[in-house]
């Protein structure tokens, strides 16, 4: 399997695209802001055919890039419907203006093609096998993608902004929710093997097993759920 990952634009928001090899078809996982001209690159360097975006949530970091790759390359885009509005009114999904020069950078709005993800469902795209899972509790519509593992190649989790290498997703913007993304970690990160690759929408990849046993926000929850201990402490600002 081929996995190229890099973090891209002001936020630093890891992009990826994901083949069984170079030279075949690839899905590209949260192209954020200034992304594009990585995804071309790498596209090239691997000679690599891009048949779909996938969101692991809304929010602009994560996102920006959708309308102008999906546009060029005539792709659709897959979100959750509960995040589908970020795309085109960045600001209410944050709080906050993000000013107009930034504004300016961006192509808001909707993909031509743009489909609806539901739970517990698996898209095949590019000859892969991507679990869907909803993971609310960051924004309502998170969701996380699972690759199972193939030969000697582990599970692989790309987890957005729910579990990152030591820390959690913020949950202080509008539809966050800190008890809510505590019940998506047990049940979509903590019932995972401990080989299992995390890839996540900032940071370094880590481990379901490394965080199990370091991760302090973990805390409490990593006997699975109704586990008793600690509370983990407030989550961090960790992301948009």
């Amino acid at each position: 399997m081929l996995i190229a990952g890099f973090p891209a634009g002001a936020w630093g928001t890891n992009c990826y695209l994901v083949a069984p090899a170079a030279g075949e078809e690839c899905v590209i996982i949260d192209p954020g802001h200034q992304a594009a001209d990585v995804v071309a690159e790498t596209v090239a360097k691997h000679r690599l055919k891009p048949v779909a975006a996938l969101a692991t949530h809304g929010h602009i970091d994560h996102v920006a890039s959708v309308v102008p790759l999906c546009g060029a390359r005539d792709i659709p885009a897959w979100i959750h419907p509960e995040d589908r509005y970020m795309l085109g009114d960045p600001e209410k999904a944050l709080g906050r203006r993000l000013g107009d020069r930034l504004l300016g950078d961006l192509t808001l709005g909707e993909p031509d093609d743009l489909r609806e993800l539901d739970d517990d469902t698996t898209l095949s795209l590019a000859g892969l096998e991507f679990a869907v899972a909803h993971a609310p509790g960051h924004t309502r519509g998170s969701v996380t993608f699972r690759l199972p593992a193939r030969a000697d190649v582990p599970q692989v989790l790309f987890t957005g902004d729910l579990l990152f290498a030591g820390s959690i997703g913020r949950t202080d913007l509008p539809g966050g929710d800190h008890p809510e993304i505590l019940r998506s970690l047990e049940r979509v990160c903590l019932t995972l093997e401990d080989p299992t690759v995390v890839l996540a929408g900032h940071g370094p990849q880590t481990t379901i097993g490394h965080e199990r046993a370091t991760n302090p926000f973990l805390r409490g929850l990593a006997a699975g759920p109704g586990a008793d201990g600690d509370q983990p402490p407030p989550a961090p600002r960790r992301g948009m």
